[in-house]
């Protein structure tokens, strides 16, 4: 009997520190930093009136962190003599942004309680901020991630879809991550505010035939078809509200104005056109889909407990 209660003990004790997701609570900080909610929002806030744009820049941030080796705030790390980071992997180069802004709000983060919030949660947080902000669903972000000490480039190379991917690529990415359709269709919908650099549509609006004439001749307008010319001339992610957090982006797709090919895979003839569909009518469901998918994400891998560290500076590990 004595042995039977050891296993029941172990196996619960496996499942808390095996799944360090398990971890993680919403109300991590509430006594170590009360005012960690409130401080991150101001900074948020203050960012996104400076530029509309920055919201996306900040929830891309979080997406391009959890995807790597999970939500370690690895991507923040600058590259130095001695260390590679995944700044400069191929999606994030000339292409992340909004470093400075989680610089500022982990400043303002430390004045307040030093030496208490990683920045792998700042960076949760501030992904949940930039949605509520542009008027998209608020949720409890969970906390209590460690920064990573290290960061991988080649991961980075490898685990971040590009704007290029089929359907099938999408959904075996998503899947080993441990994501369903309904979430990446969902975590997809991100791209309701936000924008694009020309590289990364040029082949869609010149050689596709799955998307609308009007729409492929407004984008070639600001997208030169040759190479090198007009490269970061940017375009919105969706046409139609583009800093606001709503449905219009699977709109966009049934109509056939889906600007990355990644996009309009979604809604292409396969096995996601049905979830888009019920995104276009209901945009509720999109909400609380987003917000499940955001949780799911979050829960990726996070270093918690003894492993990794607080850093001082997002930039460099201590």
């Amino acid at each position: 009997m004595a042995t039977f209660k050891n296993i029941i003990c172990l196996a619960i004790l496996i499942f808390l520190f095996g799944n360090s997701s398990a971890q993680l609570s919403t109300n991590f900080y509430s006594k170590s930093c009360p005012k960690l909610f409130s401080t991150v929002e101001c900074a948020v806030k203050s960012a996104i009136l400076k530029e509309a744009r920055m919201g996306a820049s900040l929830l891309r941030l979080f997406f391009h962190d959890c995807f790597v080796n999970g939500c370690d705030g690895s991507v923040l790390l600058d590259d130095t003599s001695s260390f590679t980071g995944e700044k400069n992997a191929i999606p994030n180069r000339n292409s992340a942004r909004g470093f400075d802004v989680i610089d500022n709000i982990k400043s303002a983060v430390e004045n307040t309680c030093p030496g208490v919030v990683s920045c792998a949660d700042i960076l949760a947080i501030a992904a949940r901020d930039s949605v509520v902000t542009l008027g998209g669903p608020n949720w409890n972000v969970k906390l209590g991630r460690k920064d990573a000490k290290t960061a991988s480039r080649a991961a980075a190379n490898n685990g971040i879809p590009p704007p290029t991917s089929n359907l099938n690529a999408l959904i075996s990415r998503f899947s080993a991550l441990g994501l369903s359709n309904k979430d990446l269709v969902a975590l997809s919908g991100s791209h309701t505010i936000g924008q694009a650099r020309c590289t990364s549509f040029r082949a869609r609006i010149y050689n596709e035939s799955n998307l609308d004439a009007s729409f492929a001749r407004t984008r070639q307008g600001n997208c030169p078809r040759a190479n090198g010319s007009g490269d970061n001339n940017l375009a919105p992610l969706d046409l139609q509200t583009p800093t606001n957090f709503d449905n219009n982006y699977f709109k966009n797709l049934v109509n056939q104005r889906g600007l990355l090919h990644s996009d309009q895979q979604l809604y292409n003839g396969g096995s996601t056109d049905s979830i888009v569909s019920s995104y276009t009518n209901n945009p509720n469901t999109f909400y609380s889909d987003f917000v499940s998918a955001m949780i799911k994400m979050g829960d990726i891998r996070p270093l918690t407990g003894s492993n990794g560290e607080i850093r001082k500076n997002c930039r460099r590990t201590n």
